[in-house]
């Protein structure tokens, strides 16, 4: 089955995301449309790496995955097309494809929209959709666009490490109100190094052990785990740990006018510290 997954921070609340679907079924009939997320909040590329991350492994080898996040981040006419990992990745040159796949990918194409034509979301997925029915038909993908080993790089938020703790940020907070920390359980073992640990949801209240499930601590009682995409969840069983603990990925009134400066947001911290 082909299949094109999208992730935007669109939001639902108008016409924009069912308009996308139906350019797409025009151009790209017989592919399966799934949808990741649309309502990641505006412009937060951290929170887009972590759930395009999560998902993308999972889909079928060729699989295209269209990301709308940040999608007019500076002004241009050009958009990217890489292949990486047996998957496709359609977005702007923002930094955010380096923050899902870890670096450069594989190959990359630099897609360029129409002379003339206004550059606006609409026209975007147009260009995409063209790219996608291009290589369906068999069309190399190097003949759609220039090849390029250029594009704008950042990195995903890191966790602060010292000799006896670390600080990870909030990234996302799911339907549950479970919490989602940057630390991996890779970075949590490696700094823990077999010693004890506390982890601080309050100044006076702390996790001390990593559970496997939800159900492992009675209703109403707090846990940490490490989630299916391998990150470090803070949650209460059948609870609500972001209301209780007070605990938000970023604040709004921190952010500058708008509400949404990517360069600007504050990330609420989890510390953990060890021994």
């Amino acid at each position: 089955m082909s299949v094109i997954t999208l992730i935007s921070d669109i939001g639902l609340q108008d016409y924009l995301v069912g308009a996308i679907k139906g350019r797409l079924m025009q151009w790209c009939p017989g592919y399966a449309l799934v949808d990741i997320a649309h309502d990641i909040a505006p412009f937060n590329a951290p929170q887009a790496a972590y759930l395009c991350k999560g998902a993308y492994p999972h889909f079928p080898e060729g699989t295209f995955h269209i990301i709308l996040v940040n999608l007019f981040d500076s002004r241009t006419d050009e958009f990217l097309l890489a292949w990486h990992d047996g998957h496709y990745f359609c977005c702007a040159d923002n930094g955010l494809l380096t923050m899902i796949i870890g670096g450069k990918p594989e190959l990359l194409i630099r897609l360029r929209t129409a002379p003339g034509q206004p550059v606006n979301t609409m026209q975007v997925i147009h260009l995409f959709a063209q790219a996608i029915s291009s290589l369906s038909r068999g069309i190399a993908i190097d003949r759609l666009g220039e090849v390029s080993d250029a594009l704008v790089e950042k990195n995903s938020l890191q966790p602060l490490i010292s000799e006896d703790w670390m600080e990870g940020q909030i990234i996302y907070i799911d339907h549950f109100e479970n919490v989602v920390v940057n630390i991996t359980r890779q970075q949590f073992e490696q700094q823990r190094k077999g010693r004890d640990f506390r982890i601080f949801v309050k100044r006076d209240e702390y996790i001390s052990h990593i559970s496997s499930t939800y159900a492992d601590v009675p209703e109403g009682n707090r846990l940490a785990l490490f989630n299916t995409a391998g990150y470090l969840e803070i949650a209460i069983n059948k609870g609500n740990a972001a209301g209780l603990f007070g605990l938000q990925s970023y604040h709004k009134e921190q952010a500058g006018l708008g509400g949404y400066n990517q360069s600007r947001l504050f990330y609420q911290t989890i510390r953990i510290h060890f021994g």
